[in-house]
């Protein structure tokens, strides 16, 4: 941009960079924790919800160990089911991706949700129980 520019142009490119960004939901794919307000809401009583943003296969790998609870699976099972069974990839890619998946879940408590049994896999544990004395630190 050359000087002299005006204030409103400025504007219109500052926004016109941000667009893209907004669309992808901000700068990083792991759930920052943060709160919208919605609009649907009533003006007085607006309520705050905490929205998690799961990139396509954190999102497919949840539903999958959500399907399938206390059962441990293996990277290679993973992979087969997750990403598909004639996909070439390196099986340390289903940690780099149960890492993502506990760091969107962390901000509700929930990073443990996401079990390593070790020389094993990968499991769903016991959805942990919400007792009254951590509802009211939240």
């Amino acid at each position: 941009m050359t000087k002299p520019f005006s204030p409103r142009e400025l504007k219109a490119r500052i926004k016109a960079r941000a667009a893209p960004a907004r669309a992808r939901g901000g700068a990083g794919a792991a759930c920052r924790g943060r709160a919208e307000a919605r609009s649907d809401d009533a003006p007085r009583h607006r309520r705050r919800q905490a929205r998690c943003h799961l990139g396509p296969t954190e999102f497919r790998l949840l539903r999958f160990l959500l399907a399938r609870p206390e059962r441990v699976h293996s990277r290679t099972q993973l992979l087969d089911h997750v990403w598909g069974d004639h996909v070439y990839i390196e099986e340390r890619t289903v940690d780099v991706h149960i890492r993502r998946l506990r760091l969107a879940l962390e901000p509700f408590g929930q990073d443990g949700l996401v079990e390593t049994v070790r020389g094993s896999g990968y499991r769903l544990a016991a959805p942990l129980a919400v007792t009254s004395e951590s509802a009211a630190r939240a």
